[in-house]
């Protein structure tokens, strides 16, 4: 939403976050014709995707379309090179939870270490009264708890409240998401409208700093193809049954490309690094009670003293699930499934929701 402020728009200044696409393009046109101080702001990161025909978000090509936008918007535009940053805080968790057995998502590190920690320190210091993005959710005054709050965005099908739950709550308050309550459809004609660069450009669905070879391709670049050590498939009566290529290359769940010709069908349900070892079995050991995460994030609530009922989501593409949540300190959280779910991943991330409200979220470590 684009906010109404007691003070006239004009004597306010948003900075929008420009990845040059059409969502954060549309956005720097929804929030000028707001009649704020509009100013265009795109992070740079240095990163050459090889043999990539898709567009990506911080490139050369998202700079460049950034700030052709900006100039038919008639806004300023400026580039911020955040490349030890994206190291820092990104790429380098990216490949220590791989090579840890577990399966990271470095978009919500971004939100959390660089969109909404970085890029809005630096706006902010430089005079910003808010930040704004492309982002598919909403921000929303609770007048009956006194809070601002994190919600899912109209179009469910573009929702990305699961992305941002690791926002922090003080930035709430400053932060405007004016596609929230937009479809993707009506986004696309508000940049024809605007006459935009970015109105048929396609979307960016691949992490930005990954070649087109694949995650694996980057890390064997990064760490070297000789630190992926082999080691052994253990089945589920605890025998050795093959060689894997290295814990970096598997996920939870996984089937395909395990190189087992057993007869029947197993899937990887545990990776253990410390023993070097990924465990194999029969699709009904990939289920689980529930989890244990870490590293929580209370975006729209106080740590509840109770047990909670929720609405939980283990990863981006999987459905809500009725779970109890019982925070076990301020770090940690144990989640209970009403019904056993499959595939809980150690790195990915457990959000909470209370109807289209996001309560928060953890890293998940494991199983209970």
């Amino acid at each position: 939403m684009i906010y109404n402020d007691t003070k006239s728009n004009k004597d306010k200044t948003v900075f929008v976050a420009m990845s040059g696409g059409v969502d954060s393009s549309v956005v720097a046109g929804l929030v000028k014709e707001a009649g704020y101080n509009t100013v265009g702001v795109t992070m740079c990161f240095n990163i050459t995707r090889s043999n990539s025909t898709k567009p990506s978000c911080c490139g050369i090509e998202g700079i460049g379309d950034a700030k052709r936008a900006a100039e038919i918007l008639e806004i300023p535009h400026y580039v911020f090179n955040f490349a030890a940053d994206i190291n820092d805080y990104i790429i380098g968790d990216f490949t220590r939870e791989y090579l840890s057995g577990r399966t990271p998502n470095p978009c919500v590190r971004c939100n959390q270490h660089l969109k909404f920690g970085t890029l809005y320190d630096k706006v902010k210091s430089l005079g910003a009264d808010y930040i704004a993005t492309g982002h598919y959710g909403k921000i929303e005054f609770n007048n009956e708890a006194g809070r601002f709050e994190l919600k899912k965005a109209v179009d469910f099908r573009k929702d990305q409240s699961y992305f941002l739950y690791s926002m922090k709550k003080e930035t709430l308050p400053s932060v405007l998401f004016p596609l929230g309550g937009l479809t993707k459809g009506e986004v696309r004609d508000l940049a024809r409208k605007y006459g935009l660069n970015t109105a048929e450009k396609p979307e960016s669905q691949d992490i930005c700093f990954v070649p087109q070879e694949g995650y694996k391709k980057f890390l064997e670049d990064r760490v070297g193809k000789e630190s992926m050590v082999p080691g052994d498939f253990i089945d589920e009566k605890g025998n050795v049954i093959g060689q894997h290529k290295g814990v970096a290359y598997y996920t939870i769940g996984q089937r395909d490309k395990l190189g087992l010709a057993l007869g029947y069908p197993v899937y990887v349900y545990r990776i253990d690094a410390k023993t070097n070892a990924v465990h194999v079995g029969n699709l009904g050991k990939l289920y689980s009670e529930g989890l244990i995460a870490s590293g929580t994030n209370w975006v729209s609530m106080e740590i509840p003293k109770e047990t909670i009922e929720v609405m939980a989501r283990i990863r981006y593409n999987s459905p809500e699930v009725k779970a109890q949540l019982m925070a076990l300190d301020k770090n940690t959280v144990r989640v209970e499934f009403v019904q056993p779910q499959k595939s809980v991943t150690p790195g990915q991330s457990v959000v909470f929701y209370k109807d289209d409200v996001v309560l928060g979220g953890a890293i998940i470590d494991g199983p209970i």
